[in-house]
């Protein structure tokens, strides 16, 4: 009989440790399927940055890449790209049509530059913002599964409009469910909130010369790319200087890099603003610095992949 002092209430039984430790890894893996999930990480073979990123950078995973500024938008592009060749499977490159109109399409020399073999482009045009991130989870979520047989290894999307906490957060579930890269390409961001693995802030470096017995008289060198990783959801922040070799295929930390002056927050319009001819990369002389062949517009106009712009 209940009451009876010959008998006890039957208390519930508290969880075994083993099994809230089981749920709440089940909870995270719903959440953060990018980071509890078992996956590989392409490491840039830079110590200090693949440290920062856990060990490389993770797959399966949403990844922002934004322009340091407009101007840097071709810089952007081409450590977008360099990134996405190293996944293995097509990479489906979806942007709107204005970032087309504004910036030029993908240039075939210049992807197999950067080591990514034309024919794995997969390029798709969007009328608005909202249709790329659309095609983009379309792509992420392909027959075979993303990374996996007939899926892609990576997924570029070009936006040039603000995107929405809850937009990165189905892009990065979409992500997680395989293995390949999402990147979501954009000019510099505001200080908005996003559910991406990283952000990556990338702006271009004077490249180094030639060999040569005449300085400059066989080209500027290897693409250089100042990067800036500011967010980081697996590790701290910090900035590098990135040189890519075309013969190996890799990003390697220059020996003779230099700092570089940050631009006057004071006087922008006078820090900016050179004029025609001055020689200085990326100002007025545009001839001298297109060295990439990484985006051409529709009227030819090419942009360069490093050490200015074109």
């Amino acid at each position: 009989m209940l009451g009876s002092p010959d008998r006890e209430l039957a208390l519930p039984a508290s969880p075994a440790p083993h099994g809230v430790l089981a749920n709440l890894r089940r909870a995270l893996a719903l959440e953060f399927p990018q980071i509890t999930a078992d996956k590989s990480a392409l490491a840039f073979g830079i110590p200090s940055l693949d440290a920062a990123l856990g060990g490389g950078l993770a797959t399966g995973a949403l990844h922002e890449i934004a322009a340091a500024r407009e101007a840097e938008i071709p810089a952007a592009t081409g450590f977008a790209l360099i990134l996405a060749a190293r996944n293995r499977g097509p990479v489906v490159w979806i942007a709107e049509d204005m970032a087309l109109a504004e910036n030029g399409a993908p240039y075939g020399a210049g992807l197999e530059d950067l080591g990514l073999a034309p024919e794995r482009l997969i390029a798709v045009r969007a009328a608005k913002s909202r249709d790329v991130l659309w095609a983009m989870e379309e792509a992420l979520a392909g027959a075979g599964g993303p990374g996996g047989p007939g899926g892609p290894g990576a997924v570029i999307g070009e936006i040039r409009t603000g995107i929405d906490f809850l937009a990165t957060r189905r892009l990065s579930f979409a992500a997680g469910r395989g293995r390949a890269l999402a990147l979501l390409l954009r000019s510099a961001p505001a200080n908005e909130p996003s559910a991406a693995a990283t952000r990556f802030l990338v702006g271009a470096a004077p490249s180094r010369p030639s060999s040569g017995a005449i300085p400059m008289a066989c080209g500027p060198g290897p693409p250089r790319f100042c990067v800036r990783l500011t967010r980081n959801r697996r590790g701290p922040l910090g900035a590098w200087m990135l040189e890519f070799d075309r013969v190996e295929q890799r990003c390697n930390a220059p020996a003779d890099r230099e700092p570089v002056a940050e631009t006057a927050l004071d006087r922008p319009r006078q820090a900016l603003t050179l004029p025609p001819n001055s020689g200085v990369p990326g100002f007025g002389n545009h001839e001298s610095v297109d060295i990439g062949n990484i985006r051409c517009r529709p009227r030819g106009r090419v942009a360069a992949e490093g050490g200015g712009v074109g």
